[in-house]
């Protein structure tokens, strides 16, 4: 019986044909290569004969020593195949080094000359573990997606939020950047949530940053830190948002605000993994999957020459749009119930029932703040009403003239103003709307209200 299928990369002859003579032994098939470029065509063109792990060998001809080559084709193979486990081979003891590639993603190490019994045995875990984790991983990003309780639960019973869901059950497991489009309050930042918790990833840190209404230097400290004195108000050393999702997930909301100037370094830390805090010369590394969200038009910013082309590609390996509210009528009375409970647990009530009249108007109402509104409105609810909710315990009979036939812009400068009445400042209505101040101040422009 066939125990894997192994891809060895090792320059040198005798390697490769001493661990094919003894994986052979022990019933693995076995593939040798004798460099890093063979090593990559052969995952390219494997088909039906993949690899079931990769053997590979961190020093070639090129370099002997650095194991740059080997650090390079390991953040390659991950990216061809994630999934796929890496164990590396060193012949100079180095300990650093092979740190390092674990750091990047290695499953395991092993030193030259090696002793067959651990070698065999790391194998044999890793390919149990990569079997076990392929078995289950379709099953366990379902069970994740579906999951009602936790914090990053979707509620999908519509045909337009199923299509969503199918393609996160796809994407989820893999390190694919996601790129996430739709209209303020469509649950971007929930979906990026599900999007970690359903990767293998699940487990290292989630760290979030909205890149709106941020300064250029107050950014880029954001997302690669600082080192102590590197401006006037740095009085201490910190680290970046990079660094800090190490071995997790990235989320930047509110990407297509990044400064242009800002951009290229961005780009540089997605392709190489490489940065440097401010005001320091040292170059730091992280493996980190990046997801960003928008509700710009990145085509145009592009054409505008407001945002790199090559950054847009970058980032956008899956490109997923969330539907509004408007458009998942079906799931507007579950996510009404999951909102009630919610508040009426964190404000020690008892969850009220919402009266028949009182659920037709939520459906008849338009939605223009998608989600978001509608657990703001939940909210009002709980607070001011009692144990059977009526619509107007809802907020909805605001402004004459609100209904389906106004214009998405007008919607948009309804709701703008009630969040202004109910907050009483700009800054605090931006907040309640989940908007920057200067994303705020924009509308507020475009729209001619004042505050």
């Amino acid at each position: 019986m066939n125990a894997g299928r192994i891809l060895v990369a090792d320059d040198q002859a005798d390697v490769r044909e001493a661990l094919r003579l003894l994986l052979k032994s022990e019933g693995f098939a076995v593939d040798g290569v004798e460099s890093p470029k063979a090593a990559l065509q052969a995952l390219k063109a494997a088909g039906r004969l993949a690899p079931d792990l990769l053997l590979m060998d961190m020093n070639y001809e090129r370099d002997t020593t650095s194991g740059a080559e080997g650090l390079e084709l390991l953040a390659q193979a991950r990216a061809l195949e994630p999934g796929l486990p890496v164990v590396v081979m060193t012949g100079y003891g180095s300990i650093d080094l092979a740190v390092e590639a674990m750091r990047r993603g290695a499953r395991d190490f092993v030193q030259k000359p090696w002793e067959n019994a651990r070698l065999l045995s790391i194998l044999r875990t890793q390919l149990e573990l990569a079997g076990a984790l392929k078995a289950s991983h379709r099953l366990e990003a379902e069970n994740r997606l579906l999951r009602s309780p936790g914090p990053a639960a979707l509620v999908a019973r519509s045909r337009a939020m199923a299509a969503v869901l199918q393609v996160l059950e796809r994407v989820a497991p893999t390190d694919a950047s996601v790129l996430l489009l739709g209209e303020n309050g469509t649950g971007k930042s929930l979906v990026a949530r599900v999007l970690h918790e359903a990767s293998a990833r699940a487990e290292r840190p989630f760290i979030t940053l909205n890149a709106g209404g941020l300064s250029e230097g107050v950014l880029e400290s954001e997302l690669f830190g600082h080192v102590k004195g590197a401006f006037t108000d740095a009085k201490a050393e910190r680290p970046g948002r990079f660094e800090l999702a190490d071995g997790g997930t990235l989320f930047l909301d509110e990407i297509g605000n990044a400064p242009l100037s800002l951009q290229a370094k961005l780009l540089r830390v997605l392709e190489t993994g490489e940065f440097e805090r401010v005001g320091s010369s040292r170059t730091q590394t992280a493996d980190v999957r990046l997801v960003c969200a928008t509700n710009a038009d990145l085509d145009a910013e592009v054409q505008a020459g407001r945002f790199r082309q090559d950054l847009r590609f970058r980032i956008n390996t899956i490109q997923l749009t969330l539907p509004p509210l408007r458009d998942r009528c079906e799931d507007l009375e579950p996510l009404l119930t999951l909102f009630l409970q919610r508040h009426a647990a964190r404000y020690r009530k008892p969850p009220p029932s919402v009266a028949p009249e009182a659920l037709e108007a939520l459906l008849a109402h338009p939605w223009p703040g998608n989600v978001r509104e509608l657990d703001h409105a939940a909210e009002r609810a709980v607070l001011l009403g009692g144990n059977r909710l009526a619509a107007a315990d809802f907020g909805l009979t605001a402004a004459p003239g609100a209904g389906p036939d106004l214009s998405l812009e007008d919607m948009e400068a309804l709701v703008i103003r009630k969040a202004l009445a109910r907050a009483g400042s700009a800054t605090a209505a931006a907040e309640l709307l989940g908007l920057s101040r200067s994303a705020i101040y924009r509308r507020m422009q475009r729209y001619g209200i004042t505050s």
